[in-house]
């Protein structure tokens, strides 16, 4: 049986379906071509991330499709109550991106705090003629250490960037209206570990709280932070995004910054996804990544082996 990872896959999922008998194509095949590629090739599993999606008249045009996979946690890019209903195996793999997602989340607070995403444009151009005048522009950081984390969303990726805020000395609070509590548990390299209950509080008291908002839902409807929102944080709050484009308002936080409400945001997914608003891109106070939560090597090799462990014992 083939397997076709139009996105890509790691190493470590190359070998191991390799060893169970299937065989994998790399093959990145354009999303208007990719139905007439699948019945050519007589394609039995789908593997993909972000970019490929898989619809309804792709499941229905290609009857050699047994699993569709999505390397990573969200599956809005794919039918997936319809692909079921169809008789496909649907399956992704939630908790392998956690923690490099939560990595990048606070490479982006420490950003933030201390300028180093202004500091990093700046430094290049005039770090030779305006050493004196940059020091004092990047004079007012502050520390994470001591402030409020509200961690919008407590599921795997949310209990992930938890802990790590918990490490750094952050007080961490949490809405979620699936989740009462959670038991987060720290591990350190030597083998200790230190467990914190986290019991969840409204969606207002945690607006109201928080120094830091970091946002961990799946794809919405309507937006979850938009003007109303943003009227209830802290004036000077920051917030990041590393979930997904759309659960953000974009105009209503540019509106944010600009009357001084949000002194700093960060993203990593936007609305316009490939083509993110002109004013987010040159917006001196944001923060910016293009869509790389999950992508460090670490994550990339337990997705891989995640996926091929799950077709395997589907197929295998």
């Amino acid at each position: 049986m083939i397997v076709l990872a139009n996105d890509g896959i790691a190493k470590s999922g190359v070998t191991a379906l390799e060893n169970a008998g299937f065989k994998v194509d790399l093959t990145t095949v354009a999303q208007e071509q990719l139905i007439d590629y699948i019945n050519k090739n007589e394609i039995s599993v789908l593997l993909v991330r972000s970019a490929t999606k898989v619809r309804k008249d792709l499941i229905d045009a290609c009857p050699s499709l047994k699993i569709i996979g999505r390397g990573g946690v969200g599956m809005d890019n794919i039918d997936v109550e319809y692909a079921k209903s169809k008789g496909l195996h649907v399956i992704n793999t939630p908790a392998a991106s956690s923690h490099s997602v939560a990595e990048l989340v606070f490479a982006h607070l420490f950003g933030m705090v201390r300028f180093l995403y202004d500091s990093n444009r700046n430094m290049p151009l005039e770090g030779d003629s305006k050493f004196k005048d940059l020091k004092k522009a990047y004079a007012k950081g502050v520390e994470l250490k001591g402030k409020t984390l509200g961690v919008f969303g407590f599921g795997r990726i949310g209990q992930a960037t938890a802990k790590i805020a918990l490490g750094v000395g952050m007080k961490v609070v949490a809405f979620d209206p699936f989740i009462e509590s959670a038991n987060v548990k720290l591990d350190f390299y030597d083998g200790q570990s230190v467990n914190f209950k986290i019991d969840t509080i409204s969606k207002e008291d945690l607006l109201k709280q928080s120094d830091f908002i970091s946002l961990h839902v799946p794809a919405q409807k309507e937006y979850i932070i938009s003007s109303k929102e943003f009227e209830l944080m802290k004036d000077g709050a920051c917030i990041v995004n590393a979930a997904r484009g759309g659960v953000l308002d974009e105009i209503a936080l540019v509106k944010a910054i600009e009357n001084g409400k949000i002194a700093h945001a960060a993203l990593d997914v936007f609305e316009k996804e490939p083509t993110p608003e002109i004013q987010l891109l040159m917006n001196p106070n944001i923060s910016l990544t293009p869509h790389i939560g999950a992508a460090t090597s670490e994550a990339q090799d337990r997705i891989g082996s995640e996926l091929a462990e799950q077709i395997v014992k589907i197929l295998g």
